[in-house]
């Protein structure tokens, strides 16, 4: 059986058709702003939890709910910075969000089809030399900086100056850049991660 794909495309939406023999076997929509939303930070409430499937739906705004799978869950004390992120024994999902929550969640995958957005609560923020990461401990460089000397240099400067409990990624464009330059970029970084806080725990 022959099978074409059909693509239109318009200012406000992406339609694609699936057609077997002549007849339309699958239809999938996106809409434009939904595809400007992976990176999006929100304040979510938890829908329903999913124990089977070790998951769960969150309402975010969108037209379908988002969906939080364990490996991306934080509990919320860890994520607002209020205790240390210690590795223990895993949790069940149950244990971590309940339904009726309210969760801080970062959009890492849009929406396609029928499916709604993949979400997470290990939130990165990108700035012009580093990615911070406020709820891990990593500290890691681009493999595109390839010189041992320069590596360790700003691994060095991020390490000093960086919050506790609190991560970054040095990006390939911080090669050369002074210790000032990096510590402006931790400081405008850290100050959009404390206004998203700000925001998550005022705002209804």
């Amino acid at each position: 059986m022959s099978k074409e794909i059909i693509i239109n495309h318009t200012s406000h939406e992406t339609r694609v058709a699936v057609m077997e023999g002549g007849v339309l076997s699958e239809l999938h929509h996106e809409r434009e702003k939904m595809k400007r939303v992976v990176d999006n930070i929100y304040k979510g409430k938890v829908l329903n939890v999913l124990p089977g499937m070790e998951s769960a739906f969150v309402d975010i705004g969108a037209e379908r709910a988002a969906f939080l799978h364990i490996d991306d869950i934080l509990p919320e004390h860890e994520i607002l910075g209020e205790t240390s992120k210690i590795n223990g024994d895993k949790q069940q999902i149950g244990q971590l969000i309940q339904e009726g929550q309210d969760v801080l969640v970062q959009v890492s995958k849009g929406p396609i089809g029928t499916k709604g957005a993949r979400i997470t609560n290990h939130v990165s923020i990108p700035g012009r030399n580093l990615v911070y990461l406020p709820t891990t401990q990593t500290l890691g460089v681009s493999r595109q900086i390839s010189i041992d000397k320069e590596r360790d240099r700003l691994k060095e400067i991020v390490n000093r100056l960086r919050p506790e409990n609190s991560g970054f990624i040095i990006r390939t464009v911080a090669e050369g850049h002074t210790e000032e330059d990096l510590h402006s970029d931790i400081n405008y970084l850290v100050s959009i991660w404390e206004d998203v806080l700000e925001k998550y725990r005022t705002l209804p």
